[in-house]
Order: structure tokens, then sequence, then C-alpha cells
């Protein structure tokens, strides 16, 4: 698939309902309005293509980058790359999906640190989610993830709005590891206490880790995975 075949095809499927959903997630006006259903749809379709990634990246089209950090190749993302790309998530759902594609590189401990400390809101955001996604994804020794704990509780509720959200997610998923860190999570969690997060219209809550992580684990044990 070409760029600009790919382009049609994202101009076509985009909605106006998407675009207001997306709009009250803070996505900015360049969008087509591409739901993620689709979007799926598309990457099954093209599978990985890093050059369309890239082309796809520098159109400035919130869908299309989605789309692309859904497509590259994580083995052919440089660092730099991916530095360029968080600098350009100017939205919770964009940050996010840059954080996806990190956490499947061989830069992912090495950008999560940096981006975790970054002032930048969304930068953050990117680094904390690619934390969550690399605690229940990775073979990291437990110690690296008890160290970020310690890190979450003492600077959750300093943190910008959308990072306190990313960091409390973060929490949750380290919490979900395993038993060890489990019971370290929880202990954190108590001792922060209520995460206060603005998501404005749309209608997300913040859940509460401790509650989360039990339920989770309430879960597993149902299914015999604990």
């Amino acid at each position: 698939m070409t760029l600009t075949q790919a382009l049609q095809q994202l101009k076509a499927a985009g909605s106006a309902q998407t675009r207001k959903t997306y709009a009250r997630h803070g996505v900015g006006p360049k969008m087509f309005g591409v739901s993620y259903a689709v979007l799926g749809q598309l990457t099954k379709q093209i599978k990985r293509d890093h050059a369309l990634a890239l082309g796809l990246w520098a159109s400035g089209w919130h869908d299309a980058r989605v789309l692309a950090t859904m497509i590259a190749d994580p083995q052919q993302a440089d660092a730099a790359t991916l530095d360029a790309w968080v600098v350009g998530a100017e939205s919770r759902p964009l940050a996010g999906a840059v954080a996806k594609l990190v956490a499947a590189t061989a830069s992912a401990e090495a950008l999560a640190a940096k981006w975790c400390a970054d002032p930048r809101e969304y930068v953050a955001v990117a680094g904390w989610d690619v934390v969550a996604e690399r605690a229940l994804n990775s073979t990291l020794p437990d110690k690296k993830f008890a160290a970020l704990l310690k890190t979450i509780e003492r600077d959750l509720h300093g943190a910008q709005n959308h990072v306190r959200y990313a960091m409390n997610g973060a929490l949750i998923a380290i919490g979900c590891r395993n038993a060890k860190l489990e019971k370290l999570a929880v202990a954190a969690a108590q001792r922060i206490g209520k995460v206060e997060v603005d998501h404005g219209e749309t209608g997300c809550k913040t859940p509460d880790a401790a509650a989360y992580i039990a339920k989770t684990w309430a879960r597993r044990a149902k299914k015999g995975k604990r």
C-alpha cells in the first residue's frame, strides 16, 4: 500500500462522531476520525511496513500517526526517531500509541527512563505507559519495578494531570506482574491514596489502584493462573 492510498483509505473511513470523541480526548483538528476497529483492520492488511509508517507519521494526521505506530517495525525504530515521534504526540491517545511501539523496541528501558523524567506532559505520559507495558510483558528483574514504585509513590501527586493517570496505570501494571510486586504495589497505592485526574468531558474515570490489582488477581485465581 502506498502512502497516498493509505491516506485516502483513512480519509474515507473517518466519521464526524469519532472526530467529536477524539476531540474530547484532546486530539487536535488534523484528524480524519477513524475508529480503532478500522485502524486494526488496516494494520492486519498492511502488516509491517516501516517505510510507510514513516510517511504516515510525517503526514501529521492523527489517525495516520496512530496507524504508523501499529505498522512500524520495532527492530527498525531507532531511538532518534522515537524521540521525535513522542515530541509530536500531542494528545493522550497518541502518546499511548507511541509507548506501545516503544515497549517492543531495544530502546524501551532507556527511553522510558528519560521520558518519565521529562517536563513535557505527554512525553512523560508515554514514558510511564512504556513502564506499564514492560511490567506486564518483559523479563526485567523485579528490582527495577520495585524502584519505580518508590518513584511513583514519591512523585505522583505532584505530577501533571495526565501524567498522574499514567503513573497510576504503571502502578497497577507493576502490581499485576507477580505476587511479590503485588504486595509492594498495593502498599504503595494505599499510602498514595486517592489519585485526582481531570478527565474533562470524556467520561473516563481513574481506577483505584489497590482495588484494581486485587480484582485482577482474583480473576486470575479463578482461572488458575496465580
